[in-house]
């Protein structure tokens, strides 16, 4: 398979002042952290909030601009210059987590999903129109006619967010990020979204960086998956692998948080496995030592991330299951 995008030992560090603005601390959103996606399929960088996975998405996209290492896209490195950039702007799209806010409240609908036609200056406005209109018949929004005259706050949430995926495909990406695209959707909508998600791959082999805290849909639409924790990556593999037999602590945390829907199990209790922090987390060996109730001295040396099978690969030394 081809590789659509490739990330090497990318690192991107804030410094956080304190109260007085003289205290500062560097946070490491991104420390190292290497990845690659192929064509036609779906990535899952997974992790909980704060540990790099927007920052990620954003500096791939552009947004902002890493302190270190490379990114390739269908094997060109992209850096800041302006020809690079518009190169994967064009053929990588972005849905975000919020259907409410990602969207422009002022303008109709047809508007919206062929804007990025007019920004990369792809045909004329009839043949936008006519783009945009069979973009938004893709993501199964009709009457086509009647949907594309409306604002968005005439549409629910789920059909906020098939704009949102109309407008992100209407360039004929060959990769698309999707930010959390069903965490502030009803329950009973997110089926349908991901459905749509894996339709449009199916049909034209978009690529899919879908970033997640939730495990229990990331197994759903994933192949493979990417364990983020603090900035690190520290497991990665086949997605049925990983979530079936997660060698990190952490991977297995993320698991026991899953709510299971069985009526039998509303008022058992649940146990994560996962300590309260000690409140000194730091930046020196393994990041979760804190929180690791398999901690072991050597956890206070950095562990990296081994390959443990042709597919695997595992930070940690003392790896459960």
């Amino acid at each position: 398979m081809q590789e659509i995008l490739s990330v090497k030992d990318l690192r991107k560090y804030f410094i956080k002042k304190g109260f007085t603005g003289t205290d500062k601390e560097t946070v490491r959103v991104a420390d190292g952290v290497s990845f690659s996606i192929k064509d036609a399929e779906t990535f899952v960088l997974a992790g909980e909030s704060g540990s790099g996975k927007t920052t990620i998405a954003r500096i791939i996209l552009g947004a902002l601009e890493q302190d270190a290492g490379t990114i390739t896209f269908l094997g060109q490195e992209i850096t800041s210059q302006a020809d690079s950039l518009k190169k994967i702007r064009l053929g990588c799209q972005m849905v975000h987590q919020d259907p409410y806010a990602s969207i422009n409240p002022r303008m109709t609908i047809l508007d919206i999903v062929k804007e990025s036609l007019e920004i990369h200056n792809i045909g004329n406005k009839e043949e936008r129109n006519h783009i945009a209109l069979h973009a938004l018949s893709q993501v199964k929004l009709e009457p086509v006619e009647d949907i594309a005259s409306k604002y968005p706050h005439m549409l629910s949430g789920g059909q906020r967010q098939r704009v949102a995926i109309a407008r992100a495909i209407v360039t004929n990406p060959k990769l698309v990020i999707a930010d959390e695209p069903v965490s502030m959707l009803d329950v009973s909508v997110r089926i349908g979204i991901l459905e749509l998600i894996k339709e449009l791959q199916e049909k034209h082999g978009i690529s899919f960086l879908y970033i997640t805290h939730d495990l229990s849909t990331a197994g759903y639409i994933g192949h493979r998956i990417a364990i983020l924790y603090r900035g690190k990556i520290v497991e990665t593999g086949p997605i049925n692998e990983v979530l079936s037999t997660p060698h990190h602590p952490y991977t297995q945390a993320l698991l026991d948080s899953i709510a299971e829907p069985d009526p039998n199990n509303l008022h058992s209790d649940r146990k994560i496995r996962i300590n309260e922090s000690s409140g000194v987390e730091t930046y020196q060996g393994c990041r979760f030592m804190a929180k690791c109730p398999y901690a072991i001295e050597k956890c206070k040396q950095e562990p990296e991330l081994e390959k443990i099978s042709d597919a695997r690969q595992v930070a940690c030394f003392v790896r459960i299951n």
